[in-house]
């Protein structure tokens, strides 16, 4: 019988200056070919064990329990020969692989880089030619051998980091929630690759994800993580189908309600945004007699009422976070007219344009990067009000405890004074809920505000909106690559292709009968629980 590529037992990780162990006796075993997808909500260890397993682990980190990679101890092994080991024996596929390629080296070179670290005896021309395979492979191409990471999209980018991991054909593939700022489409596509390469390979993967229709579709096996420990483990259309775990059950009912609601139309209400023909150009290189343009959002309209709620889905690229970022006068608008409770914005200047733009807001899709990393909490909603000269430091302060308050952070005074790196992923959307709402907007625009989030944060997040749309008559633009979500959240749904609507109509309409191309392109990609029939 031959050993596992990874076996853990009674694995315990404390981080420095952690109040309890972040894994408390872990048990987990992958076999060669083995598929198996560890989920559960925030802060449960999940990465943690991606960490552990390659020993990169924060300095003062205290770890205890046995990890055997590939039948070896990688925390008994001076560094030479865990350098060798990580590369020889895992492979590891981030979220963001922005953040770990080279900006300096060519696509080419970060494949050849590699392999000829682990492969010192092959020849320039076998490096080049494994390099050119593994592109070719992944969906890229050999001419974008010389190309820049900075020159590809966040789907390419991806494919890439599946081409590095798989390069040594690694007996054990890591893949830390490697879709998660992916259309579903492109998601779709990655996962596929991967998944097709550790099958040729025979390796197995450990896809880390919160995302529990995603985990059903690639993986044969899933594992829900609670706290540290391991509380359940099953094939995956068994997990899915009937849990047992408390948090399984919960996990699973909450993905379910996801993908099975439905909203009703609002009733009438006065109209709040009117747009008409909007364009959102921008200038490509061109010579100046032949000026060129990337047509973003090209003669977008729509109409939003009171405490209505339209949902913006589409491809990457489609324009829809354009189109918000256009209304919030963070890029260009080439014609079009924008009526904000009937005054037109774009005939605004100066003093009266930044008071009617107090009427839209914004909630980013990543919190942390729109909140000032030295800015606590308390000052960061605050600070708006001080901007606009609407209210003294006192009044702000006290402004900003009440939303906290309202936003479901209580009491105010825990939160007010941290800084926004000490927060979860779903206190850090709060917080960016809450700064948006302080200076009493009409308009709220969330950019992919959930999509990072788990399915209990997620859904406790939309929740939160919902009350909240309910109580100030907010009408809400919801930009979401994810149909299942639109269709629950939102009261009509607007796909976009190529910076125009294509089609609308309710989401629960799209999702069963589809009218275009992009539409059932984004049905289809769209992972599902696995139903009992």
């Amino acid at each position: 019988m031959t050993s596992p590529v990874l076996a853990i037992e009674n694995l315990v990780v404390r981080y420095p200056e952690a109040e309890r162990p972040t894994l408390d006796g872990l048990n987990l075993t992958l076999a060669a070919g083995d598929r198996l997808a560890l989920v559960g909500p925030s802060g449960c260890g999940k990465s943690t064990v991606a960490r552990a397993v390659l020993q990169l682990l924060p300095p003062g980190s205290q770890c205890s329990g046995s990890l055997l990679l590939a039948g070896q101890n990688p925390s008994q092994m001076a560094r030479p020969a865990l350098r060798q080991l990580r590369g020889e024996a895992v492979g590891l596929v981030f979220q963001d692989p922005m953040t770990r390629l080279n900006p300096l080296l060519t696509i080419g070179d970060h494949l050849a880089d590699t392999l000829a670290a682990h492969r010192p005896r092959w020849q320039r021309r076998q490096v080049r030619q494994r390099a050119e395979t593994l592109l070719t492979r992944v969906g890229i191409g050999p001419e974008r051998y010389g190309s820049y990471p900075h020159e590809f999209s966040g789907g390419m980018r991806q494919r890439l980091a599946i081409a590095l991991a798989m390069a040594l054909e690694p007996p054990l593939v890591i893949a830390d929630e490697p879709t998660t700022s992916l259309d579903v489409a492109v998601a779709g596509q990655v996962m596929a690759e991967l998944s097709n390469l550790c099958r040729e390979a025979g390796s197995a993967l450990l896809l880390i994800s919160h995302d529990l229709a995603m985990a059903g579709r690639w993986c044969d096996q899933i594992a829900v993580l609670d706290q540290g420990h391991l509380v359940e483990q099953a094939p995956a259309r068994q997990l899915l189908l009937a849990p047992t775990s408390a948090l399984a059950q919960r996990l699973v009912a909450k993905a379910r309600q996801r993908e099975g609601a439905e909203s009703l139309p609002p009733p009438p209400a006065p109209l709040l945004l009117e747009i008409e023909q909007l364009r959102s150009w921008h200038p490509l290189p061109s010579l100046p007699w032949q000026a060129r343009w990337l047509k973003a959002v090209d003669g977008v309209s729509l109409r939003l009422q009171q405490g209505e709620t339209i949902g913006l889905v589409g491809a990457s690229g489609c324009g829809k976070s354009t189109l918000c970022r256009a209304l919030m006068g963070l890029a260009p608008v080439r014609g079009g007219t924008v009526r904000l409770q009937g005054t037109s914005l774009l005939s605004l200047r100066g003093r009266a344009l930044r008071q009617a733009r107090r009427g839209i807001q914004m909630v980013f899709q990543d919190p942390l990067a729109c909140l000032n990393p030295q800015m606590v909490v308390g000052e960061a909603i605050a600070d708006p009000l001080l901007i606009h000269g609407l209210a003294n430091r006192s009044q702000a302060r006290q402004r900003a405890r009440e939303l906290l308050t309202a936003v479901g952070l209580t009491p105010p005074e825990a939160f007010e004074n941290r800084l926004p790196r000490t927060l979860s992923g779903g206190q850090q959307q709060r917080v960016a809920i809450a700064r948006a709402l302080i200076l009493e907007p009409q308009v709220l625009l969330c950019d992919e505000s959930v999509s990072m989030l788990d399915a209990e944060v997620q859904a406790d997040v939309l929740a939160l909106l919902r009350e909240l749309q309910e109580r100030l008559g907010l009408g809400m633009l919801f930009v979401t690559h994810d149909l299942s979500v639109a269709s629950g959240f939102c009261h009509r749904v607007l796909v976009l292709e190529g910076g125009k609507i294509v089609e609308e109509g309710p989401g629960s309409r799209l999702l069963s009968d589809p009218q275009t191309a992009i539409t059932r392109t984004l049905v289809e990609a769209c992972p599902r629980l696995p139903s009992a029939a």
